[in-house]
């Protein structure tokens, strides 16, 4: 049984690891070996998101199944490490929501473990008044968000590591 619950920093090292995982596995038949461990450098933990309590651990029993959430900052994507980030609050009269960081454990995957951090990081986005989400998707993560109502608006490439990644931003409204 799925549980759902407010990621703490506590959370960061199985998170990181989840992340990991997820990454060389599930991206496999999307993207290159080279892609793969490029995508590393522009992929990961953002410890804002938990500090803002928009992060999400998805659990099954006592093992962790897959993070995620959504932000109200303007950073689209990365890790504590990656470039460009900015951590300006968004304004949501005007500007769309954040879905961040989301990773399933590859022995998780289609079990609903996605869906529910996208209805919960959704429905908390609304709540704080925003009308519209994005996200910065992964070619592999592209056709389940598809299912999930989010269009594509362009594809583009992550050049935070050695070979370029291809990414999607994708949106939908609230």
């Amino acid at each position: 049984m799925l549980r759902i619950r407010t990621a703490t920093r506590k959370d960061e090292q199985a998170i990181s690891e989840l992340m990991s995982l997820a990454i060389e596995q599930l991206q496999r038949g999307y993207l290159s070996a080279e892609q793969i461990e490029a995508s590393k450098a522009g992929m990961g933990l953002d410890g804002q998101l938990i500090a803002d309590g928009t992060y999400f651990c998805v659990e099954d029993g006592e093992e962790l199944a897959g993070c995620g959430g959504w932000s109200r900052r303007a950073t689209l994507y990365g890790g504590n490490h990656s470039a460009g980030r900015d951590a300006r609050l968004l304004d949501p009269a005007f500007e769309r929501a954040r879905i961040r960081a989301m990773y399933t454990h590859p022995d998780h995957v289609r079990k609903g473990v996605g869906r529910l951090i996208l209805e919960t990081a959704e429905k908390a986005a609304r709540e704080e008044g925003f009308k519209a989400i994005e996200m910065a998707a992964t070619m592999a993560g592209k056709p389940f968000y598809e299912r999930c109502g989010y269009v594509v608006e362009s594809e583009w490439e992550d050049t935070n590591g050695a070979v370029p990644v291809p990414l999607a931003t994708m949106a939908k409204p609230l």
